[in-house]
C-alpha cells in the first residue's frame, strides 16, 4: 500500500494532465484515475507492481474515460458530449493503449498555465494546483491552509467552473505572454512552500508535506523549462531554505533563530543541490529576483558559524534585488543586513525609514526586527512596546511563544 501511496503522488499530475487533455475535463480526468488506483490497489497486491507503473495506470485510466464517455454518448445521443465540458480545449481522440513509456511534459506544461491562469483567484490558483499537480486531497489541502473542506471544496468548483465558462484555453501561452503567466505560476509554487516553511496559523511552525510539494512542482517546472533561470532560482531557495528544517524549531518546540540553529542539523545535501542550482542559474545571465534570494540563503547556507556569516555579500545582494524588486520587506530584509554589517544604529534608521510609510504597520516581522535592534541598543521600554506589537499581529503559536519568551527573558535577543 505504501508503494502504491508513494506512485499516486509521483504520477498523479503527469497522468491527469494528459487524462484533461484528451477528456475536456478535469472531473472526468479525475473520476478515471481515481479508478484506476482502485483497480491497482487490488490486482497489484495480487499480482506485484508492472515494470512501469505510470504507463500502466494511463492505459487503465485512460480505458475507464472511454467507458464514461460511451456511457455519457449513449445517455445523451449527441455526438457533441464526447468533448464533455469544454469545446475550446483540444478535441476528444480515442487514445492508443500505452504500453511503453509515455510522454507528458507537454500537457503537464499546459496544466501548470491552466492552473495558474490570471482570471483565476490565487486562492484557486493553489487549490487546483495542488489538487492536480499534486494529487493532494481535498481534506489534504483544507488542513493545510487551514479552512474548512467545504469552503476549499467549492473553491476548487468555482476554479473548474471558470476554466469551462471563461474558455480558459488548455495551453502553453505564446512567447509573448509566456514570461508573465511563469511569474504568476512561480508565484504561486513559493506561496504553498513558505506556507509549509513558516505557518501563517496554527500550532506548528513547519508544514513539512506543502514544503515537499511545493520542492516536487519546483522540479517539476524546472524539467519542464530547464532553461529558465528563475525557475532554476526558485528551486534553489526552496532546497537552501528547507535545509534548515530539523534546525528551526527545538525539542520542546520552540522556535530557534538563524543565529542561534545548530548547522550540524542543516541538509547538507540539499545545500549542495541548491548552490549548484544558483550557480548554474547565475551563468544563464539573466538575473531575477528567486536567483538573488537564492544566492542570499547561499551566502548563510555556506556559513560554517554565524559570526562567520558575510554580511556584506548579503547587503551588496539586497542591494541588487532592490534594483529589480520594489517591495518594502525586500527593504526590511536588507536592513536587518546592514545592522549586522554596520552597526544596529544604522539598521534601526533603515527600518524606522521603511515604517515611516506604513506599509508594513500590520507585519508582524517588521515590529520584531525593529524589537530586536531596540534591544540591543539597551532601548527596552520602545523594545518591549514593538515586541508587544509583534505579538498582536501573530497568529503562529510557535512565533507567538517565541516572542513571550523574549519579552520575559528582557535579554538581547538574536535577529529573527
Amino acid at each position: 500500500m505504501a508503494y502504491i501511496e508513494q506512485v499516486f503522488r509521483e504520477e498523479y499530475g503527469r497522468i491527469i494532465a494528459t487524462l484533461i487533455r484528451v477528456s475536456g475535463s478535469f472531473d472526468l480526468a479525475e473520476e478515471a484515475l481515481q479508478e484506476a488506483f482502485v483497480v491497482a490497489v487490488s490486482k497489484w497486491e495480487l499480482e506485484g507492481s508492472p515494470d512501469n507503473p505510470g504507463a500502466w495506470l494511463t492505459t487503465v485510466a485512460h480505458r475507464k474515460l472511454l467507458d464514461a464517455l460511451r456511457r455519457d454518448r449513449t445517455r445523451t445521443d449527441k455526438q457533441a458530449e464526447l468533448t464533455y465540458e469544454s469545446s475550446r480545449l483540444q478535441p476528444y481522440v480515442e487514445p492508443e493503449l500505452f504500453e511503453d513509456v509515455v510522454e507528458y511534459s507537454d500537457d503537464r506544461l499546459r496544466l501548470i498555465f491552466t492552473c495558474c491562469h490570471p482570471s483565476l483567484t490565487r486562492e484557486a490558483q493553489v487549490a487546483l494546483t495542488l489538487r492536480t499537480l499534486g494529487g493532494l486531497t481535498t481534506t489534504e489541502i483544507a488542513h493545510a491552509f487551514l479552512v474548512p473542506e467545504a469552503t476549499l471544496a467549492q473553491r476548487l468548483v468555482r476554479a473548474k467552473q471558470k476554466i469551462r465558462l471563461a474558455g480558459i484555453p488548455y495551453e502553453i501561452p505564446s512567447l509573448d505572454r509566456i514570461a508573465d503567466r511563469l511569474l504568476a505560476v512561480r508565484a504561486v509554487i513559493y506561496l504553498i512552500f513558505n506556507e509549509g516553511y513558516t505557518a501563517s496559523a496554527g500550532q506548528s511552525l513547519i508544514r513539512n508535506d506543502l514544503c515537499a510539494e511545493a520542492i516536487r512542482l519546483g522540479r517539476v517546472l524546472c524539467e519542464l523549462l530547464p532553461d529558465e533561470p528563475e525557475n532554476l532560482g526558485l528551486l534553489a531557495l526552496m532546497l537552501l531554505q528547507d535545509s534548515r528544517r530539523e534546525a528551526r524549531v527545538n525539542e520542546q518546540g520552540e522556535l530557534v533563530t538563524l543565529e542561534e540553529q545548530d548547522r550540524s542539523l542543516w541538509n547538507a545535501a540539499e545545500i549542495e543541490e541548491g548552490v549548484n542550482l544558483v550557480q548554474k542559474a547565475l551563468r544563464l545571465r539573466r538575473v531575477g529576483s528567486y536567483q538573488l534570494q537564492a544566492a542570499i540563503a547561499a551566502v548563510h547556507a555556506e556559513a560554517r558559524a554565524a559570526d562567520q556569516t558575510d554580511w556584506r555579500q548579503i547587503v551588496a545582494l539586497y542591494e541588487e534585488l532592490m534594483r529589480i524588486t520594489s517591495s518594502p520587506i525586500v527593504a526590511l530584509n536588507h536592513a536587518a543586513a546592514v545592522a549586522m554589517a554596520d552597526g544596529c544604529e544604522k539598521g534601526l534608521a533603515l527600518i524606522d525609514a521603511i515604517g515611516a510609510g506604513g506599509a508594513l504597520q500590520n507585519y508582524y516581522l517588521f515590529h520584531a526586527s525593529r524589537a530586536d535592534l531596540l534591544r540591543r541598543l539597551h532601548r527596552h521600554d520602545e523594545a518591549v512596546a514593538a515586541y508587544e506589537t509583534a505579538l498582536s499581529l501573530t497568529t503562529n503559536h510557535v512565533e507567538q511563544k517565541y516572542i513571550r519568551r523574549r519579552l520575559a527573558q528582557r535579554a538581547p535577543p538574536n535577529v529573527l
